[in-house]
Order: structure tokens, then C-alpha cells, then sequence
């Protein structure tokens, strides 16, 4: 795939993607590009220049995929310690938080899921619950 940045004879400019520089010829030759803005088939490729990245910006962005990637790695350590050591209680979250909260079931170790109402409702009662973002074990 290929973006060009295209301009029509009317100076619109608007960008698109094509499977091949030939794959635009093509379809110019055939009058089938249109410009966005005022329908003019008359298309010509604009002036582009590639992203060229210096060296620091090279090594931040690396850096930056770095720490994504550990961040990711805890995130994943986190929800198999979860899964180990709490049952899930799926849905039903409300309820049973609330059911150990006032000892009908005490020491147990439970996860779901609730609404933003239903959490909000727990921490008005005084019930303390954490929201840990769920990422995907293969992802």
C-alpha cells in the first residue's frame, strides 16, 4: 500500500491509498479519481516527503516501545496472579463484594465485572475496589 497526498486542478488537497504507484496511474488514466471536495477528475499526485526520524527520535521512540512493552508484561503478571489467586464472579460483582464486605462470606477473594454505576455505588457504601485494565493474554 501507498499514500499519496493529492491536489485536484482546483488546489483541493486530500490524501489516499492506493495497493501501487501503477494501481494510481491506472485509475488516473481512467478519469476514476476524483477530488474529494469538488468531484474534478483532473488529479494530480501533490509534493510529499517521508518521515524521517533523527536519531534521538529514533531512541525515544524505541525507548518509548520499551517501556509499553514491560508496562504490557506487569499488566499480564498482574491479571495471572488475579486469575490464580480470586474467583470470578463475572457479573454478579455487585453482589458478591457486597456479600464479603458485610462478612456473609468472609476472606474471600473474588473478581468480576460492574458498571460504572454499580462501582460508584460500592464506594458510596464504603466498599474499596480497584479497577485493573484487563489486557488481552495473547495481544
Amino acid at each position: 500500500m501507498i499514500k499519496y497526498n493529492l491536489k485536484c486542478d482546483q488546489k483541493h488537497e486530500f490524501e489516499s491509498w492506493f495497493s501501487s504507484s501503477k494501481e494510481f496511474e491506472n485509475l488516473k488514466q481512467k478519469k476514476m479519481i476524483e477530488c474529494i471536495y469538488c468531484n474534478s477528475t483532473k488529479v494530480e499526485k501533490s509534493i510529499m516527503s517521508p518521515l524521517v526520524l533523527s536519531k534521538e527520535q529514533k531512541n525515544k521512540k524505541n525507548q518509548y516501545a520499551n517501556e509499553t512493552k514491560k508496562f504490557h508484561e506487569e499488566l499480564l503478571k498482574i491479571r495471572k496472579f488475579v486469575e490464580k489467586n480470586f474467583e470470578d464472579v463475572g457479573k454478579d460483582f455487585s453482589k458478591e463484594v457486597r456479600n464479603v464486605y458485610y462478612d456473609n462470606r468472609k476472606n474471600k477473594n473474588i473478581y468480576g465485572n460492574a458498571t460504572q454505576e454499580e462501582a460508584e455505588e460500592l464506594r458510596e457504601e464504603g466498599i474499596d475496589i480497584a479497577s485493573i485494565p484487563w489486557v488481552d493474554k495473547g495481544n
